[in-house]
């Protein structure tokens, strides 16, 4: 990615090196390795951490190991899909396509040139890094937390602080931790722990950061937890925030990457400054724009991912296994005489896969994608199984 002459004079005044400059100039594609479930899940399984199962192309595993929706893109999107597919050898999009970017915003009820559509939300969070932070203003986040390598790959500073006990974002510390910093990132419901941070704790962080500061509320799985967790009014106020949605978790469209920023015009422009990513494919604009017009689709999902979350739960509760409770899709895990990692390779030999140790921070635990209920009572059977047996010795 070529950067304007503008935006490297920007980055040299906030005190990157000429290096560090040349490897933002890489662009989102080599960051978002950093955020991306995919990518990382790979990186665990190249690694061999707890993944020395059977691969995920097994027709027989269990594949609940990257928060991905078995549910799949609705009906309507499949639908609208198959209506552009012969016009995808245009570059310029035509047809219901052309919906996408001003459903973001209408569906949001925030102005026009509020909403930003990319291939997923990994591309605006890694650019993200740069727009607000520097090798002098650092990036805040909770441990554990959801990435962080992006900024260290440009040369900025991370700064990690613990979750509260109730597995919360502990916004008084993440202030008090650096002061200073140019961006505080929320994962809201967190990854890994799958918990919300409440509506208190972001104004603390908007009326205690300075002023140029900005807070970047990642909502990948926010649909999980109900409308009355999302944060977009804050953007219609025109505060210092930055919202990144996706439509890869409860609209089950991972592998067709769609996605949004949502802030002030000027907070967009300056994620923009390293990379929109290019048109987005007309298949996956088309699907998403459906998807935003089915009456009731995000509130039939969330009961369905939650009538099989707490089918799991009651299971774990019965065979003496540990989890944190969550509002997503996904939850943490534990067994007593067990580690992660373990858990991990004795349920692939089981032929079903689960996200390997990556949270150093915890690695009594592991965690588990929320299935389809046929594949959750898989998971169950084998869990009961892997605890009968104990951990592997030696």
């Amino acid at each position: 990615m070529s950067l304007t002459l503008k935006t490297q004079e920007s980055l040299l005044d906030r005190g990157y090196s000429r290096r560090q400059i040349s490897r933002i100039s890489l662009g989102v594609a080599a960051a978002v390795p950093f955020f991306s479930e995919f990518a990382q899940a790979q990186q665990i399984a190249r690694a061999g951490a707890g993944m020395r199962g059977p691969r995920a192309f097994d027709p027989e595993a269990i594949v609940i190991s990257s928060n991905e929706n078995p549910m799949g893109p609705c009906k309507e999107g499949i639908e609208a899909m198959a209506r552009v597919g012969p016009l995808g050898w245009r570059y310029r999009p035509q047809g219901e396509n052309l919906e996408f970017e001003s459903l973001l915003a209408s569906t949001e009820n925030v102005k026009q040139g509020y909403a930003a559509g990319y291939p997923g939300s990994s591309i605006p969070l890694a650019s993200c890094v740069p727009a607000f932070t520097s090798p002098t203003r650092s990036w805040v986040m909770a441990s554990p937390g959801y990435g962080s390598g992006a900024g260290r790959f440009v040369g900025n500073k991370v700064v990690k602080v613990p979750l509260r006990a109730d597995y919360s974002h502990d916004v008084e510390a993440m202030i008090k931790a650096d002061p200073k910093a140019g961006a505080y990132y929320i994962c809201n419901p967190n990854n890994p722990s799958g918990t919300l941070t409440p509506r208190k704790d972001l104004e603390y962080i908007l009326a205690n950061k300075q002023k140029d500061a900005v807070l970047i509320v990642d909502e990948a799985y926010v649909h999980f937890a109900g409308p009355e967790n999302y944060s977009t009014d804050l953007v219609r106020q025109d505060k210092d925030v930055v919202v990144l949605r996706t439509f890869s978790k409860i609209y089950g469209m991972a592998g067709l990457r769609a996605g949004a920023a949502y802030g002030r015009p000027d907070l967009l422009a300056k994620i923009a400054d390293y990379g929109r990513g290019g048109n987005l494919p007309v298949t996956a604009t088309a699907c998403a724009a459906a998807s935003m017009k089915v009456p009731g689709l995000m509130k039939e999902r969330l009961a369905i991912n939650k009538k099989n979350r707490e089918y799991t739960y009651e299971h774990l509760d019965k065979i003496g296994a540990s989890y944190i409770p969550s509002t997503a899709n996904f939850f943490m895990m534990s067994v007593k005489g067990f580690t992660g990692s373990q858990i991990g390779t004795a349920m692939a030999a089981k032929k079903v896969m689960l996200a390997g140790n990556r949270w150093p921070e915890w690695p009594q635990h592991i965690r588990v994608t929320v299935g389809t209920f046929e594949e959750m009572t898989k998971f169950n059977a084998a869990i009961a199984q892997v605890i009968k047996e104990g951990p592997a010795k030696g």
